[in-house]
């Protein structure tokens, strides 16, 4: 458990340490938060097509209303703590594999549906837009992270999930 948590931590620093960089907010921070955005909006114009995306902003061309996902809100953090989790944790690299591929599209998917719903909120009502998006959707996505780890863990093979030793072998026959 204390090796876990060791590695837990010490991969989150050197996430979180590489996603501050120059080079990881070009590459790759910026260009995931304009995906995002352009997920969202696309999704939103199956039934709303007065919604558009530039760059990190939905905006409506009806009303002006926009939300800009900034870091914090594009589920990179979310998905640093869960790749953090699994890559810790003591298992085969196939459902270590499986594991990440699985968490990030639910932990994305589900960012996908705040970003959508927060759109629709702060249109309504601004006071109730502020407080989901600073403490509900806030605590659902860390949520999200920790139930996919969860159900990732209790996917692992028995025996297996430790990565570690294999069964002891059969006691000697005493004559």
């Amino acid at each position: 458990m204390l090796r876990f948590f060791v590695a837990f931590i010490a991969i989150q620093a050197l996430l979180f340490g590489l996603e501050l960089t120059p080079w990881a907010q070009a590459h790759f921070v910026e260009p995931w938060t304009g995906t995002l955005a352009a997920i969202s909006t696309w999704l939103v114009t199956v039934f709303d097509p007065s919604v558009m995306a530039v760059g990190k902003i939905m905006r409506s061309t009806t009303n002006g209303f926009a939300v800009s996902i900034e870091a914090g809100c594009n589920g990179v953090e979310a998905t640093i703590v869960l790749v953090a989790a699994i890559l810790a944790f003591p298992a085969p690299w196939k459902h270590k594999l499986a594991g990440l591929v699985a968490g990030i599209v639910a932990v994305q998917g589900l960012n996908v549906v705040r970003v959508i719903s927060l759109f629709y909120l702060g249109q309504w009502n601004r006071d109730w837009f502020e407080w989901a998006h600073l403490y509900v959707w806030q605590a659902l996505i860390m949520l999200d992270v920790l139930v996919v780890w969860l159900i990732w863990v209790r996917t692992l093979p028995r025996g297996g999930a430790g990565g570690g030793a294999a069964a002891p072998p059969p006691a000697p026959a005493v004559a």
